[in-house]
């Protein structure tokens, strides 16, 4: 399994690409923009892409994956139906944040809590975890101790929850209950910055002193 970080849009958002170095097939999560950058990204690598999957339905996420979809021909799997709404108003959310226009993209597969996702043939078992974003899903596989965080929880710190269908009790419930007991030795790609491990977070991020 290889990964690559490729930073889009004014957010810095993390495009994580993972893939199967001997057969060349992969995933895009999260293509927040910049689409031409992640396709030549892919065209480098001779990355074949099987699906596009999403973390949750705000813009520096989700905002590239309708032209994406368009230029690949595959499905967008993720987030949790839960996003829906936001995922309906990405139009509203680029003028929001004045970033580039976006289309909705209707997923063609909604998660849910202990579903399973296909990542470089790799199973990846989906999280659930709200707060940041009411539909937001975690991808964790337990064999390779890793997990895409998308914006739950970062080196030092953790997701915003001043956004509509944000909450802070709720968002710190899910690192809690759902992120903690994964183990301190589960590394972890986040939404925005550089990656980390649970138990570093555990030790040393302010916010989950106290958890």
């Amino acid at each position: 399994m290889k990964v690559a970080i490729v930073p889009v849009t004014p957010f810095q958002q993390n495009c994580t690409l993972i893939w199967d170095e001997e057969t060349g097939k992969g995933v895009v999560i999260d293509p927040g923009g910049e689409v031409e950058k992640i396709l030549q990204v892919l065209e480098n690598e001779q990355i074949e892409v099987e699906r596009i999957l999403i973390t949750h339905g705000h813009i520096d996420h989700i905002g590239g994956a309708a032209e994406l979809r368009d230029a690949l021909d595959v499905d967008v799997e993720g987030p949790h139906e839960a996003d829906r709404m936001l995922i309906e108003r990405v139009a509203e959310q680029a003028i929001q944040f004045g970033v580039p226009a976006a289309k909705p993209c209707e997923p063609d597969r909604w998660l849910q809590d202990g579903d399973e996702v296909d990542i470089a043939g790799m199973t990846f078992s989906v999280l659930h975890c709200p707060g940041h974003a009411p539909g937001h899903v975690v991808y964790y596989n337990e064999d390779a101790r890793f997990a895409i965080m998308g914006d739950v929880l970062f080196n030092g710190s953790i997701g915003r929850t001043d956004l509509p269908g944000g909450n802070h009790a709720t968002l710190m419930a899910s690192i809690r209950d759902k992120i903690l007991p994964l183990g301190d030795d589960v590394a972890f790609v986040c939404g925005h910055g550089n990656h980390s491990t649970i138990g570093e977070e555990r030790r040393s991020n302010p916010f989950l002193q106290g958890l």
